[in-house]
């Protein structure tokens, strides 16, 4: 029955990416590890080894700052394993977490890097939206009307490729230090259904309704592939508050074109470089596009 009952019980393990990281911890004696390959090694054999058992395990990133601040925060001693281990279920409900499937860690490093990346991109550009309060001339809520006017404008971004097969969308919004990058994938089957995953949508929405609640200079892309067709790629601007189309030299240049040398990137082959198809009126009044 115990054995039964334990197949019930999902784990997380915080993982440290880098050596940098790894030599932080090393500062603790009760941390056993004595180099990161060995770290590794020991992390993949129990990964594997609560997979073969049936055990669900999800993989969080284990930053030694912020352990070291939750240990400060929560009166915890750091140089404890039991202290590790609230911090790592603590990351479980408040962190970024993938699934293990059976990846081997070479793999799983660049997707965790992401997630973590996705969530903070969301989390900051919420708190901007959050930040820029109601209108001073309606009085309604901005950033939830950018929201509600971006969850419309996506919808009709995803309807311009009516074609079954995937589709790869990557909006960028200029902010400090560095600019924000959101990515969407989505599979829209025959009958025309579109399948997204729900933590992507909304971080994507999120930092679409950023461009448009701030009217900064954004970006838009989307590569739309079927079977046994070329792919498409094409993209909008972002202009005082609406999405205007590239034209198909402006796409071109921007996947073929290095941004730091000027050097021509040789086009990738079986992809046309294309201007977009109308997304059609917006919806949204004039007097709701704060």
């Amino acid at each position: 029955m115990g054995r039964a009952l334990s197949l019930e019980v999902a784990g997380t393990i915080g993982l440290l990416t880098d050596e940098h990281d790894f030599r932080a911890m090393r500062e603790y004696r009760s941390f056993a590890f004595a180099d990161f390959a060995s770290y590794l090694n020991a992390v993949e054999d129990l990964l594997g080894s609560r997979a073969s058992q049936g055990s669900e395990t999800t993989v969080a990133l284990f930053d030694p700052q912020e352990y070291a601040d939750y240990c400060t925060d929560t009166g915890l001693a750091p140089d404890s394993a039991s202290s590790r281990a609230r911090f790592t279920a603590e990351l479980a409900t408040t962190g970024a977490t993938i699934p293990y499937d059976g990846q081997p860690l070479a793999d799983l490093i660049p997707d965790l890097a992401d997630e973590v990346l996705r969530r903070a991109t969301w989390e900051y550009a919420s708190a901007l939206l959050a930040d820029l309060g109601p209108c001073t001339s309606c009085g309604e809520d901005i950033g939830r009307t950018a929201f509600t006017r971006a969850s419309g404008l996506l919808l009709r971004i995803l309807d311009t490729a009516a074609r079954p097969g995937t589709r790869h969308l990557v909006c960028s919004v200029p902010a400090a230090p560095e600019t924000l990058v959101a990515a969407l994938h989505a599979d829209t089957d025959s009958d025309g259904a579109c399948q997204l995953d729900e933590d992507e949508a909304l971080g994507f929405t999120t930092l679409l309704a950023l461009a448009l609640a701030t009217q900064r200079p954004s970006g838009l892309v989307m590569r739309s592939s079927a079977p046994g067709t070329r792919d498409q790629v094409y993209g909008w601007r972002q202009r005082k508050g609406d999405f205007e189309p590239l034209t198909a030299g402006e796409v071109f240049d921007a996947y073929c074109i290095d941004a730091d040398t000027g050097d021509l990137v040789s086009p990738e082959s079986d992809v046309d470089y294309c201007a977009p198809p109308d997304l059609g009126p917006d919806p949204t009044p004039p007097d709701h596009r704060h």
